[in-house]
């Protein structure tokens, strides 16, 4: 066992150092000097493409319910069991796309969460009846669940650290952006024509992958020397010297390569343990900290506070993507760390300001001003997840893994915030029967856990490589 502990720990100091030998050149601000980054903006549009189909499967069930429940006669369990089923979904993408986008790559990864979605719009668009409705539902989340790992690790691997935090914020916005313009559409066009929209961005990755090269470092990692060189010189452009960035790429997966491939089990390994603590801890907080409670039930909360749910709803839509759009903007220049703490502490004043108004509302006082206190503190809530919470636990979770466990580790923490959501969602109406107040005081305290687990565990990963996080944090 000692033997086994000591080559384990002379394994890990090799992993940091290369990063010691090409410290020097990286500290100017990486070594593919004199290209241009057209390649990976337009890699990172592509991949986004996936997170706004993530937004439209989302979105699609608020406004079709009347509509798709007239159609096929369905009753509220069973229209009940097509919004929900997308969560289950989600989950079992969440298991299993990690191993593929590690046997497919990233592309392929990209093209499989892009082939359940098509499969899942179609299956909704010829419904007759519950059951293909269901079917198609599941094959849609299945995607969301994939696209939800495996976009921010794409862009993650391609980036440039300069352009990293901000280029993956964009998943976050991406995803807000097509909730909200589904939920604006749906009213205008029927359900059935809803479905096939949803086809439009998964067309538009399918047909973008054929002109985007393959995430360098897993070409690096399954031994394609040259692909893995092409692909970060188009990433990079023709002129740049990318020997440095290659040298420290090449150095890292070599060392990784010398420990044993990873399972599931190898994760609570000490060396691992760091990295696996702050990513689930970062989706727990996420979730439990009633995000999704207030998005599937913004209008009720607004209804039930004595304000117009139409007025609220709509600000509540047009907020959280002003305040992502801004958040993506400053995410390096800002840092992940800041960002976060500044968005639990507003999740804790947006969520006691509504549990203040439901207090009064329920024992009728000051009852003019609860509509007020209500939407300002759901306001608050929800700008202050889209400017950190939203977006930074995926930006580091894509960071903070080794390569070698990336699939695996990325798969469980993805699997663990989709729990976290339907556990969220689900336990929300049963906690506003219990109490409103009580409620959102119990969110704000989980928020208030949050910045304690930021301050003490999450570390700054603003102007490193991925190489660098991960020696620092896997010593």
């Amino acid at each position: 066992m000692d033997i086994k502990e000591d080559v384990e720990s002379d394994l890990q100091e090799g992993i940091t150092d290369p990063l010691m030998r090409v410290e020097k050149n990286l500290a100017d601000g990486g070594s593919s000097r004199g290209g241009n980054q057209w390649m990976v903006y337009l890699s990172t549009f592509v991949a986004v493409c996936g997170s706004y189909e993530f937004g439209c499967c989302i979105g699609y069930s608020s406004p079709t319910q009347s509509a798709i429940r007239e159609d096929l006669s369905l009753t509220l369990a069973e229209y009940s069991v097509f919004g929900s089923i997308v969560t289950f979904g989600a989950m079992i993408g969440a298991i299993t796309i990690g191993p593929i986008t590690d046997f497919l790559g990233r592309k392929g990864a990209l093209r499989v969460s892009c082939a359940f979605c098509v499969a899942g719009w179609l299956a909704i668009y010829f419904s007759k009846g519950a059951l293909s409705l269901d079917i198609g539902r599941l094959a849609t989340g299945y995607g969301m669940g994939a696209f939800s790992y495996v976009v921010p690790v794409f862009i993650a691997e391609i980036a440039p650290k300069n352009l990293r935090g901000r280029l993956t914020a964009i998943n976050q916005l991406m995803i807000i952006s097509g909730v909200s313009i589904s939920f604006i559409i749906g009213v205008l066009v029927s359900w059935r024509a809803l479905a096939l929209i949803g086809l439009v961005p998964c067309a538009v990755t399918i047909f973008g992958l054929f002109f985007i090269p393959e995430s360098p470092r897993w070409l690096a990692k399954t031994g394609r020397q040259r692909e893995f060189e092409m692909a970060l010189q188009k990433l990079r452009g023709k002129d740049a010297d990318i020997s440095h960035e290659a040298a420290e790429i090449q150095d890292y997966i070599l060392t990784l390569d010398r420990l044993p491939k990873a399972k599931l089990l190898d994760l609570f390994q000490r060396r691992y343990l760091r990295s696996v603590m702050i990513a689930v801890g970062l989706m727990v907080f996420q979730q439990l900290g009633g995000i999704n409670g207030v998005c599937f039930y913004v209008s009720n909360i607004f209804e039930q506070a004595g304000f117009s749910s139409s007025v609220g709803t709509i600000t509540y839509a047009i907020l959280q993507v002003v305040v992502t759009a801004v958040a993506a903007s400053v995410m390096d220049k800002a840092g992940r760390k800041p960002l976060i703490l500044v968005s639990a502490s507003g999740l804790v004043l947006g969520s006691l300001l509504t549990a203040i108004s439901f207090f009064l509302k329920v024992h009728e006082l000051a009852l003019t001003a609860t509509p007020i206190l209500a939407v300002t503190g759901i306001l608050i809530y929800i700008g202050s997840f889209s400017i950190g919470m939203g977006a930074v636990p995926w930006i580091v979770m894509s960071e903070i893994f080794p390569i070698n466990i990336k699939g695996q580790a990325g798969s469980f923490a993805t699997l663990v915030n989709w729990l976290g959501a339907w556990l969220c969602s689900y336990t929300f109406n049963f906690l506003m029967s219990w109490s409103s107040y009580g409620t959102f005081i119990l969110y704000a305290a989980i928020n208030a856990l949050a910045i304690l687990f930021v301050i003490l565990t999450v570390p700054e990963t603003k102007g490193k490589t991925l190489e660098q996080i991960q020696g620092d944090i896997n010593k």
